[in-house]
């Protein structure tokens, strides 16, 4: 016996605009179960984690901060997945973008001009869209599996981060710990409101997500991407090089996740450490999906998974979690969220032995 996905005639409009939210209901329903086998109080977590955040201005603050990073990757992400590129190594890339915009302020510290934050937030888009056209490469070129290449290129990245700042760019001043120099002022991305913590790799998020929407909804580049993705076959027919997709969708993808990477290393960070990710570029694939692979959706994607962020980190405080919970909170929604979108638009086939007989035959 074998299973078979067989794609739905009459597609319900309705239950494809309702799938998030089944499946952001389904996650808590999945939540107050996990909070009562931990032992926990499944409302006092789930105050922990959606409302609690939201009680200070403080913590809005937070909010976007951490949303800044997930909208910026999965923006990018959007344009691989419409045209059927995988790139699950947006986590790699936001390092190596990190580290590219690093050279300025950490190679040639006393350099000190209004000209290295921009040239900051260039070098981290120019590094991580290289890292992601590694893998583009090797699909067009070479046929190989993207999602395996591009993943396995996460940890090399982690790695020379790890001995980079252990190394060669290891503060001489900072007694020995595993970290850069502190950036200087003019390396520093400033803030939006003087009052308030949120810097300019949120505006960087907002525009990046209303710019690739124009550009998918509005333009001939966002219909070659949409036929590609459906069947690169008849892209071909239409004239679309599926080849020259494959970098294109790879290297926008890259140069946002390089950016949310300087972004975040020069706004709220302000050195480089051996972590500077807690799994943006992976959770960042479930806010993509969540947001439906529209770049304006995945802002509010974006906002709902750092909430999460943010109220794993209370719910440690307030219920004694650990964060491996907030973890598989996350990858709840993203089950439930692709598990919504596949019943909606197929239907499962149990195909048993005799029938495959009598296909075969």
């Amino acid at each position: 016996m074998r299973i078979e996905l067989k794609k739905r005639e009459g597609l319900s409009a309705l239950f494809s605009i309702l799938s998030p939210f089944i499946a952001l209901g389904l996650t808590l329903i999945a939540g107050v179960i996990l909070f009562l086998v931990l032992g926990k109080d499944p409302v006092k977590a789930l105050y922990s984690f959606f409302i609690e955040p939201l009680t200070e201005v403080w913590s809005l603050h937070e909010l976007a901060i951490k949303a800044a990073p997930l909208i910026l990757i999965a923006v990018g992400l959007s344009v691989c997945y419409r045209s059927n590129n995988w790139n699950i190594g947006a986590e790699g890339q936001f390092i190596i973008g990190a580290m590219a915009g690093s050279i300025v302020p950490v190679v040639f510290h006393g350099w000190q001009s209004p000209l290295v934050l921009p040239l900051m937030l260039v070098f981290g888009m120019i590094g991580g869209a290289a890292y992601a056209a590694i893998p583009a490469f090797l699909k067009a070129r070479l046929n190989t599996n993207e999602i395996l290449t591009s993943l396995m290129l996460v940890y090399v990245a982690q790695l020379l981060l790890d001995w980079t700042v252990r190394g060669p760019w290891r503060n001489p001043e900072g007694f020995n710990f595993p970290e850069t120099r502190n950036f200087h002022d003019y390396a520093v991305l400033p803030r939006i409101i003087e009052t308030g913590k949120t810097h300019w790799g949120f505006a960087f998020a907002l525009i990046a997500a209303v710019v690739l929407w124009f550009i998918m909804r509005r333009t001939l580049k966002g219909f070659e991407i949409s036929v590609l993705g459906e069947s690169a076959r008849a892209g071909r027919f239409a004239g679309f090089s599926d080849k020259k997709m494959v970098y294109f969708a790879f290297i926008v993808s890259g140069a946002l996740a390089g950016l949310a990477g300087i972004s975040e290393v020069s706004g709220a960070i302000g050195q480089l450490r051996p972590t500077i990710s807690p799994g943006y570029g992976f959770t960042a694939i479930i806010v993509a999906f969540l947001g439906r692979l529209n770049p304006l959706g995945i802002v509010a994607a974006g906002l709902i998974l750092a909430l999460t962020y943010l109220g794993g980190e209370a719910a440690q405080i307030s219920i004694g979690i650990t964060d491996k919970v907030t973890r598989l909170f996350q990858g709840l929604l993203l089950f439930f969220v692709l598990g919504c979108d596949t019943l909606i638009h197929y239907r499962i086939r149990f195909i048993t032995g005799a029938a495959q007989k009598g296909s075969a035959a």
